[in-house]
């Protein structure tokens, strides 16, 4: 059953990361008092791209072609690792922080090689952008993801939604509470969203993800839009597990634990992306030289965190 809940978790972020990205922006459209284009046009926009000739710019490498591919494949290992449906799955040993963080930074310094290997102004510009937010996302994440671990003696993140289920308390605690801002900080500047980035946008100078994928065209920008939703919905889906993990499935789980763990997971996402797309309406994205200082803040909060979390778990021993 191990390997079917992993299957579950595979298929349902490929299925339901476009959906996740059209229900945001429908929210934000209906917040600024437009119709939008319903929740299904980033399928359809994937489907067109997905009929348009792939085009590569002169002078480009193989690493302007492989990065698209590299960015899916590392967010779905994430995907098969991460306990999103059910806390066991086939690769549930090496599911720790560092290797979801490694995994998360794999697929950035791909893109950003990209975005440099095109040798224009803007590629360069918003790879210039992008490794300096990954500097400062990544560490955060790991402390903030640490931080939870102390209760649950494990860095296993099956292990930490478990603890998590067997003592309920600790979600209230200041160190989870700390945590969690952290981490929504985070995966905002992660996955490029207000007020980190804008994206909706195609100023040049504000441009970060954008200006690194202007040069893409047909299936490989089919692949990259439809890698960037998967790496949004199971941020978002990490997120509620690691602080809500109620409804999850167990290590061991029949087929009705996996139709309620992938029910559960849906509903959590879906309130999670309703909630950041309804904030997002009345947020203005920051100035560049502004942003380093909110990411500052949120390792200063990730750091309370593990801080807070040492001294209770000492307290409590």
């Amino acid at each position: 059953m191990a390997a079917l809940a992993g299957f579950v978790q595979v298929a349902g972020v490929i299925v339901a990361a476009p959906l996740v990205i059209g229900l945001m922006r429908q929210v934000r459209a209906r917040g600024e008092g437009r119709v939008g284009a319903g929740v299904g046009q980033p399928w359809r926009d994937i489907r067109k791209l997905l009929g348009k000739q792939s085009l590569k710019p002169l002078g480009t490498t193989w690493v302007f072609a492989a990065a698209p591919a590299a960015l899916a494949a590392s967010t779905l290992v994430i995907v098969a690792t991460a306990p999103l449906v059910a806390t066991g799955s086939p690769l549930d040993p090496v599911a720790d922080l560092v290797t979801v963080v490694g995994l998360l930074f794999l697929g950035t310094v791909a893109l950003t090689l990209a975005g440099i290997d095109t040798a224009t102004a803007f590629g360069g510009m918003g790879a210039s952008r992008a490794i300096t937010i990954a500097a400062l996302v990544e560490p955060t994440i790991l402390l903030a993801i640490f931080a939870l671990s102390i209760p649950a003696n494990s860095a296993n993140l099956g292990a930490i939604v478990g603890n998590t289920i067997e003592q309920p308390a600790q979600v209230i605690s200041l160190a989870s509470a700390l945590a969690f801002v952290a981490l929504v900080i985070v995966i905002v500047a992660e996955t490029g969203r207000l007020p980190v980035d804008n994206p909706a946008t195609h100023l040049e100078l504000t441009m970060v993800h954008e200006a690194m994928v202007l040069e893409y065209a047909g299936p490989k920008l089919a692949l990259l839009e439809w890698a960037e939703g998967m790496r949004l919905t199971v941020l978002l889906a990490l997120l509620a597990n690691l602080f809500f993990p109620w409804g999850i499935a167990g290590t061991d789980p029949g087929a009705l634990d996996l139709a309620v763990g992938a029910a559960a997971i849906a509903l959590k996402v879906t309130a999670l992306a309703t909630i950041m797309a309804a904030v997002e309406v009345f947020l203005a994205k920051l100035r560049l030289f502004r942003v380093p200082e909110l990411l500052a803040g949120s390792f200063v909060l990730a750091l309370l965190a593990v801080t807070a979390a040492n001294f209770f778990s000492g307290t409590g021993g």
